[in-house]
């Protein structure tokens, strides 16, 4: 799939942004976080965790399908943690995702094969750990950690 997705940035006020995804989609209000900004809208560093928690759940149950393994739902929390550099400049310098299956581990009898492989599938996360190091782990419903 070669594609290039494209977006429209408008700045609506202060560090208010109107995101637009194109003509189907409602767009988005975006904002920074107190105290620079309003927090009207999610902020830069809540995107970024977003579409990489987003894509490798996407990623998961994608790798699930392919195994006819049944998750009964897929959710996940992710963080980034954000630190100066150098020079004194705040960076993401580290991405953690918690996957959360709704079913026991028992009850999925190919999920060796699904974990081994569904983070290689996920365009967002395999690019983004070229410079920013993504934790991923994932437990079933009981909490059992798997990966």
């Amino acid at each position: 799939m070669e594609t290039e997705p494209t977006i429209r940035i408008t700045q609506v006020a202060d560090y208010i942004f109107t995101v637009d995804f194109g003509s189907t989609l409602p767009a988005l209000i975006t904002d920074e976080a107190p105290p620079i900004g309003g927090g009207t809208g999610p902020f830069p560093e809540q995107l970024l965790i977003s579409g990489v928690a987003n894509c490798l759940c996407a990623s998961l149950v994608f790798a699930l399908g392919k195994f006819r393994q049944e998750a009964q739902g897929v959710a996940a929390e992710a963080s980034c943690r954000v630190e100066r550099n150098a020079e004194g400049r705040l960076r993401v310098t580290g991405i953690g995702v918690h996957i959360q299956l709704g079913a026991a581990a028992a009850d999925m009898p190919r999920i060796d094969r699904v974990l081994e492989q569904f983070e290689r599938f996920c365009t967002v996360s395999e690019s983004v750990k070229a410079g920013i190091p993504v934790a991923v782990s994932v437990a079933d419903r009981d909490g059992t950690r798997l990966k």
